[in-house]
């Protein structure tokens, strides 16, 4: 059987890391889902940018908005960009979404990354956004820095579904699953509440491996490309904790589901650690594996599966202790990482936004030649 498809008989789904507008119109989405089990899209900027800016996938769009529309901003472009082809996605999803009764079937739509220090910006971007794409299986990715803390839970509670993301520490999913715990108890339709919280990965093993290499010890040495596994599983394991304990007990009894823990940025960083390790290793019930295309298929040929959650929890806390030994805190590294996450998509989002422009002008001129 197809890797990918056995996921899903250890409680795993699989989403697609990318969005690109021939993916949604050439039929690849709906073999993916098909043949591959996908049952799920993610986008943020970075993923826009090389979409929209590095390709004329999109270039009759813009014609069409900017002739109908002159005084458009790059930004008031790029979300009618976005919107549209959110709604091809959702509409590809939708029967997944429906045949899973809402579980599952989610394409992901991120606030701006310059909203991220902005607790009512970030609130009202996301209200906005929900309105506007209007598909039911839409998810409004909102990062987990304080400030967004406040509006993941406000969103929650106006029945918003949510995708948490760059959260890379125990602390982060702490304060995440507080938000949706308190959020989902105020909806009005708990048991339509949906959201992941997304756990980053091999970047944490990007950033630690450096300075494993530096400190030079055997001890240190032993620990590279361990880390960024083992602080997953601890976050698993309190996930486990809170959504099948006390804590939930009351909204499982009013029909709300579990917020399912999003394992991403799963592609392999390092050439010397398989390509698939960050999928291997963190295969568990109720998860979900948001990968990029070269990594869905590189699983696809060779990738392994079983319980690899249950099987390396016992080990995950010695390497975190063992990682403080050598004399790195774990806790600032990750926090430097949140810092670092919303600087990267910013970084895309305003090269995005600087090459509509650039494309604006370009077809006005070719037009005005035209003409």
């Amino acid at each position: 059987m197809n890797p990918l498809q056995r996921l899903r008989s250890e409680g795993q789904a699989i989403w697609l890391d990318y969005i690109r507008r021939d993916l949604l119109t050439s039929g690849e989405l709906e073999r993916l889902v098909a043949e591959d089990g996908v049952t799920g899209v993610t986008s943020n900027p970075a993923i826009f940018q090389k979409a929209i800016g590095e390709s004329d996938l999109y270039d009759d769009d813009i014609r069409e908005l900017i002739g109908e529309r002159p005084e458009l901003s790059a930004t008031e472009l790029y979300e009618e960009l976005a919107v549209r082809e959110i709604r091809l996605a959702a509409d590809v999803l939708r029967p997944v979404y429906d045949s899973q009764d809402g579980a599952d079937g989610f394409v992901s739509l991120e606030v701006s990354p310059h909203l991220a220090r902005d607790s009512e910006a970030t609130l009202a971007e996301a209200r906005r956004l929900w309105r506007w794409v209007d598909r039911p299986n839409l998810m409004i990715k909102i990062p987990a820095t304080d400030e967004g803390i406040p509006a993941i839970e406000e969103a929650l509670a106006d029945g918003i579904h949510v995708n948490v993301t760059l959260m890379f520490s125990l602390a982060d999913y702490e304060a995440v699953a507080g938000a949706y715990l308190r959020g989902v108890a105020r909806a009005a339709q708990p048991a339509r509440a949906a959201s992941v919280a997304s756990f980053f990965v091999s970047r944490v093993d990007s950033k630690l491996d450096g300075k494993l290499e530096e400190i030079g010890t055997e001890e240190a040495r032993s620990l590279l490309g361990t880390i960024a596994i083992a602080n997953s599983m601890l976050a698993y394991r309190r996930f486990r904790e809170l959504f099948h304990g006390e804590a939930f007990a009351a909204l499982r009894q009013r029909g709300a589901r579990p917020q399912r823990v999003l394992w991403a940025s799963t592609s392999t960083k390092n050439p010397a650690y398989r390509d698939v390790i960050y999928i291997e290793e963190l295969i568990g019930p109720e998860t979900v594996n948001t990968v990029p295309p070269g990594t869905l298929t590189a699983f696809r040929d060779h990738g392994s599966v079983r319980p690899s959650l249950d099987e390396g929890m016992a080990t995950a806390d010695q390497a975190l202790r063992d990682l403080a030994a050598v004399g790195i805190d774990l806790d600032a590294a990750t926090a430097e990482l949140q810092r670092e996450g919303v600087e990267k998509f910013a970084v895309p989002f305003d090269r995005l936004l600087a090459t509509l422009e650039e494309k604006r002008a370009a077809l006005a001129a070719t037009a005005e030649t035209a003409g």
